[in-house]
C-alpha cells in the first residue's frame, strides 16, 4: 500500500502539546491520556469490552461488546449491545480520541482500526471508521491508542520487514489519517542503546515526558504459548528496555535497561509526584521510573510479584487516583494482587485473591470501589481446556477485600474471549473538564491542527 505520510506545518505536536496545561483529572477510571475531556463524574454507566472472536463460538467474529454497570438498573450486570466487526484479527486494545466521543480499538495480526462512536449513544456504540493503513507505515501489531490534543498515538508492536520486535510509534489525526512516524531507538550510543522494542505509552504533560516499554514481535505473538516457552532462541526475542523520551520533540532522551518485557506504564497521578511504575511479564518485578537525588532519571526494581521461578506472569496493572496503590493481575496463577506504593521505591503487596481461572486486564473506577477484570491475553497463549475460562468479573473494593458482584460468561454469552475494558456514562452524567482544558478548546486545537494536517509534506 502506497502511503502518504502528512505533516503540518503551523501547529506542531510541540505546539500542541505546549498550548494544553494539565492538572489532575477530576474523575473516571485512572489509566487514560491525561488529555481526554468530558470526564465521568464518579460512577460509570457502561463498560465496553473489545472481544477476540473463536471460531464456531456465536458468529466467531471480533466485536465491541457493551456491558451495563450502573448499580439500580434494570440491565446491571448484562450485556445490553455487541457490535461485531468481521473476521478475527486478534483483538486486543482500545483508546478514547482526546474528546471522547470516539474509541480506537485495534487488531494485533491484521492491523486494521476500528473507530467507534461511543459519544452519540453510548449503550450503543456505532462502528464509523475503518483504519486500514497501519502497516503501510512499516510497523505492524497496533496496540496502544493514547489520545493527544486532535491527535492519537499508536504505538506498533512489530515490523513488516521481519515480523520481529523492531517497531514504532505513529501519529494520526482523529481522522485517521498519518501524519508521522517515530521509530523506537536501537543501539544509540547516546542515549544508551535501546532494542528497537515496543509496547505501552506513558505521558508525564506536566514534565514533559513519555515512557515507553516493550514486548516481542508478531511472530512470537502469534505463537502458541507453549510452543513458544520451549523456543530457546524465540524466548530471547522479548524486549528489556524502556525508553524516556522529550515529549514535544519526540526525541528519545535515555535508555533504560528493565529485563523481562516491561508491559503497562502507569504515572502516578497524585499532585506533586514524579514517578512512573512498570511490571516484568517474565521477571515478575515491579518497577519505578524516577529522578534520583541528583536530577537524574533512573530505572529499579521495587518489588518481587509472587514467585518468579512459577512464572506468574504479570500482565495488565492499574494505580490508584492518589497513587498510593496498584492492582496487579498474575495470568498463570489467576490472581489479583494489590501492592502498597506509600514508599514507590520498595513497593509491599498487602492483599491477593484468585479471580480466575485466567486472569488478564484489570480496571478499577476512580474512587477505587470497583474493580473489573477480564480473562483473554492472546488467543494463542490463553489456557486450555477446563482452565480456558472467558468471563468478565466485577469486584467491590472495601479496602480489606475484593466481593464479587456480578459476572459475565463470554463463552456461555457466545461471545468469544473478553480482552481490553473501557468506561463511558450517559451523556447527561459527564462534565466537560475545567482542567487541562475545557472541551471548547481541545476542539478549537483539534480543528486548527487539523487544517494545518491537511497540506501534504514535501
Amino acid at each position: 500500500m502506497k502511503m502518504r505520510i502528512r505533516s503540518f506545518r503551523t501547529i506542531t505536536l510541540a505546539a500542541i502539546v505546549a498550548a494544553m496545561p494539565v492538572a489532575p483529572a477530576l474523575a473516571d477510571e485512572t489509566c487514560n491520556s491525561p488529555y481526554l475531556a468530558r470526564l465521568i463524574k464518579g460512577q460509570e454507566h457502561y463498560l465496553h469490552v473489545w472481544t477476540l472472536g473463536i471460531p464456531g463460538v456465536g458468529d466467531g467474529s471480533d466485536k465491541l461488546v457493551t456491558i451495563d454497570v450502573e448499580p439500580g438498573s434494570k440491565s446491571f450486570g448484562k450485556v445490553i449491545h455487541k457490535l461485531s466487526v468481521g473476521g478475527r484479527g486478534e483483538a486486543h486494545h482500545m483508546g478514547f480520541t482526546d474528546d471522547r466521543k470516539y474509541l480506537w480499538a485495534g487488531r494485533l495480526d491484521d492491523n486494521k482500526i476500528f473507530v467507534f462512536d461511543v459519544g452519540t449513544q453510548p449503550a450503543r456504540p456505532k462502528l464509523v471508521r475503518t483504519i486500514n493503513n497501519f502497516a503501510g507505515t512499516g510497523y505492524v501489531g497496533p496496540h496502544t491508542f493514547y489520545a493527544m490534543p486532535g491527535r492519537m498515538l499508536v504505538q506498533g508492536l512489530s515490523n513488516t520487514r521481519d515480523h520481529g520486535g523492531e517497531t514504532g510509534i505513529v501519529l494520526y489525526n482523529n481522522k485517521g489519517d498519518v501524519i508521522t512516524k517515530y521509530p523506537m531507538p536501537k543501539a544509540v550510543a547516546a542515549i544508551g542503546g535501546g532494542d528497537g522494542y515496543g509496547y505501552d505509552i506513558g505521558i508525564n504533560p506536566g514534565r514533559n515526558l513519555m515512557l515507553t516499554s516493550s514486548f516481542t514481535g508478531w511472530t512470537n505473538y502469534m505463537m502458541d504459548l507453549g510452543k513458544l516457552v520451549k523456543d530457546g532462541e524465540a524466548m530471547k526475542r522479548f524486549g528489556a528496555s524502556m525508553v524516556l523520551w522529550d515529549l514535544k520533540s519526540m526525541k528519545p532522551q535515555k535508555v533504560f535497561e528493565v529485563p523481562g518485557a516491561p508491559l503497562e506504564i502507569r504515572w502516578s497521578l497524585k499532585p506533586g509526584d514524579n514517578w512512573a511504575v512498570v511490571a516484568t511479564a517474565l521477571t515478575s518485578k515491579i518497577w519505578v521510573i524516577r529522578p534520583d537525588a541528583g536530577g537524574q532519571w533512573q530505572a529499579k526494581e521495587s518489588a518481587t510479584i509472587g514467585d518468579p521461578s512459577k512464572i506468574p506472569l504479570p500482565v495488565d496493572i492499574s494505580i490508584t487516583a492518589d497513587g498510593k496503590g496498584l492492582w496487579v493481575n498474575t495470568f498463570m496463577d489467576g490472581k489479583t494482587r494489590y501492592f502498597d506504593l506509600s514508599n514507590p521505591d520498595k513497593a509491599v503487596q498487602t492483599y491477593e485473591k484468585v479471580t480466575g481461572k485466567q486472569v488478564n486486564m484489570v480496571s478499577q473506577s476512580w474512587d477505587g470501589k470497583r474493580v473489573y477484570v477480564t480473562s483473554s491475553l492472546l488467543a494463542n497463549w490463553d489456557k486450555k481446556g477446563a482452565d480456558d475460562e472467558q468471563v468478565l468479573r466485577s469486584f467491590n473494593w472495601d479496602g480489606k477485600e475484593l466481593t464479587q458482584e456480578f459476572e459475565v460468561d463470554f463463552l456461555k454469552e457466545k461471545l468469544g474471549r473478553a480482552h481490553h475494558m473501557k468506561f463511558t456514562a450517559r451523556p447527561g452524567a459527564r462534565a466537560s473538564a475545567k482542567a487541562p482544558a475545557t472541551t471548547a478548546d481541545a476542539a478549537r486545537l483539534a480543528a486548527l491542527s487539523s487544517s494545518q494536517a491537511a497540506t501534504p509534506a514535501r
